[in-house]
C-alpha cells in the first residue's frame, strides 16, 4: 500500500542536511512503502520566536533537502506570524516561486486564534496553499498564550472555511480535538503525535469521516513505521486505509 507522509522534519536541529543523510532517509522511507515525504522544517531550531533571518535560515534548509530528492520530498513553508505581514508575505513568496512550497507550517510561536494570523490566511488563499497548524491539548500543558489548542485550530478554520487546515497531532488533540474539528469540512486532522492510542484512529473517522484524515508520523521524533502500523492495524476497511495512508494527501496536496 502507498504511503503519502504528511508530517515530518528531515531536518532537526541541522541533522539531515548531508547529501548520505537524505539518501538513507528516501531508502528507509521507500523501504516501508512511503512515496512521498512532506517536511515541515527545523522548527525547533531557534526556540518559539524566529527572527526574519531565522526564518529564511529554516526554509533554505528544507529547499536544500527538496533539491536533493525532488521526487520524494515536498516542503511546508515555515512561517512566524508575530513578524508582521511584510515579512510573512515576502517569505510565502519566496518559497512558493523560488522553491516551489506546496503549503504553510505554523508551530509555537503564537496562538492560532491571534489577529497576527490574518496574513497569513491571506497568503494561504493567495497562493492556494493548506495551512498545517501545531495543535496540542492544553488541559494539562496550560501554555495557551503560545501553544495552539484544538479549539483555537477549529475557530481558524470556522474564522477561514475557504483555506484547507490540517490540525497536527491527532494523538495531542484526543477524543476532544475530534470533536472540535467536527461540522468544519475545511479542517483536516493528521495523525502524528506520540504513541498510538487504541480507537482514537477509528473515532476520528467516525465522527469527520475517513476523507478528512491524513496520515503522518512526526518522524524523526516518532517511528515512521509505527505510524504506518497504528492505520494498519485500526479497525479501518481497506478503502478508508488507502485514503489515510495516501489518496487524501495525494488528492489535498496535488501529488498524485
Amino acid at each position: 500500500m502507498r504511503v503519502i507522509d504528511v508530517h515530518t522534519h528531515p531536518v532537526m536541529f541541522k541533522a539531515g542536511l548531508k547529501p548520505a543523510e537524505v539518501r538513507w532517509l528516501v531508502a528507509h522511507g521507500r523501504s516501508l512503502g512511503i512515496t512521498r515525504m512532506v517536511g515541515l522544517g527545523d522548527v525547533l531550531l531557534h526556540g518559539r520566536n524566529f527572527t526574519a533571518e531565522q526564518i529564511v535560515e529554516v526554509n533554505d534548509d528544507s529547499a536544500r533537502v527538496q533539491r536533493l530528492a525532488p521526487d520524494y520530498f515536498r516542503f511546508f513553508c515555515f512561517l512566524n506570524p508575530r513578524l508582521g505581514e511584510r515579512a510573512v508575505m515576502r517569505e510565502v513568496e519566496r518559497c512558493v516561486e523560488r522553491h516551489g512550497f506546496i503549503g504553510l507550517k505554523l508551530e509555537i510561536c503564537n496562538n492560532a486564534r491571534d489577529a497576527c494570523m490574518r496574513p497569513v490566511m491571506q497568503a494561504a488563499r493567495r497562493w492556494r496553499l493548506p495551512v498545517l497548524q501545531h495543535s496540542w491539548s492544553q488541559t494539562n500543558l496550560r501554555q495557551r498564550s503560545f501553544h495552539t489548542d484544538p479549539a483555537d485550530t477549529a475557530l481558524l478554520a470556522r474564522r477561514h472555511p475557504d483555506v484547507a487546515i490540517i490540525m497536527a497531532h491527532l494523538t495531542g488533540c484526543g477524543v476532544r480535538g475530534v470533536l472540535e474539528a467536527r461540522g468544519l469540512p475545511n479542517l483536516y486532522v493528521d495523525t502524528s503525535g506520540g504513541l498510538p492510542e487504541a480507537g482514537l484512529v477509528e473515532f476520528a473517522v467516525e465522527h469527520l469521516g475517513a476523507e478528512r484524515v491524513l496520515h503522518g508520523s512526526d518522524l524523526p521524533f516518532r517511528s515512521a513505521g509505527v505510524a504506518i502500523e497504528r492505520i494498519k492495524g485500526a479497525k479501518l476497511t481497506p478503502a478508508q486505509q488507502r485514503m489515510i495512508l495516501h489518496d487524501n494527501a495525494a488528492r489535498l496536496l496535488n501529488l498524485g
